[in-house]
């Protein structure tokens, strides 16, 4: 299988996806945008990838590429790919599905519960998923789900947490990739971001919840499995 992603800066990539993705044996390809690298050429791509990043979706003056971006993912899901989009990357697919992306009422930083919905239960993919876990955000936009998407996920901080459309195209809000290394990197780079706030974790907390990072990689994994039975 051949999997291709979008990675917007330097310090969000697979994390654990590459590991479940080596286990796998998948080919894996990249296109790192912050980089200026051109758009890919999907035709041989199994699963298009779009991580995390501190950018808005509408940001298309600070970062031009976002307007092509948004063709790639459009096109993918125009051709039955496999897409998967992680908090930036779920809202990009939900514009490109013409639903609204704006800023949540509140910033969501750090380990908070999210919760399945009764559709998630329904889903092949997203059965996997536990119906309440701790899982690690950090977000200050969120999306409107996509008329012909279906909800599965939410957070007393942030109602839209997943959604699941033509089955085979899934957006997290949250991250279930993160590894210990990852977070350290996104304290490193967004320590603006650590202000007070209702759903703003201390780093320290952040960084100790090494339990939390087995079940919510396990969880992943199992997910992912499921998605690649998808045809």
């Amino acid at each position: 299988m051949n999997i291709h992603y979008l990675q917007h800066v330097s310090y969000e990539g697979l994390e654990h996806i590459r590991t479940w993705a080596d286990r796998h044996k998948c080919r894996i390809g990249s296109t790192r945008l912050f980089e200026n690298e051109p758009m890919p050429d999907l035709y041989d791509t199994d699963w298009l990838i779009v991580m995390g990043g501190p950018m808005g979706v509408h940001d298309e003056d600070r970062f031009p590429w976002l307007i092509e971006e948004k063709r790639l993912i459009e096109k993918a899901i125009r051709d039955n790919k496999t897409v998967l989009g992680i908090c930036l990357g779920a809202q990009l697919i939900a514009d490109v599905l013409g639903a609204g992306v704006r800023k949540n009422k509140y910033p969501e930083i750090g380990w908070y519960p999210v919760r399945a919905t009764e559709a998630a239960e329904r889903s092949y993919v997203f059965k996997a998923m536990a119906k309440e876990f701790l899982a690690f955000h950090w977000h200050g936009d969120t999306f409107d789900i996509p008329d012909g998407a279906i909800r599965m996920a939410e957070s007393d901080g942030c109602p839209n947490q997943a959604f699941e459309y033509n089955k085979k195209v899934i957006g997290l809000q949250f991250h279930l990739e993160s590894t210990r290394g990852s977070i350290d990197e996104l304290i490193k780079n967004n320590s603006d971001d650590l202000v007070e706030g209702k759903y703003i974790q201390d780093p320290q907390v952040m960084t100790r919840a090494v339990n939390e990072i087995k079940i919510i990689n396990q969880m992943l994994g199992a997910m992912l499995d499921y998605l690649m039975k998808i045809r």
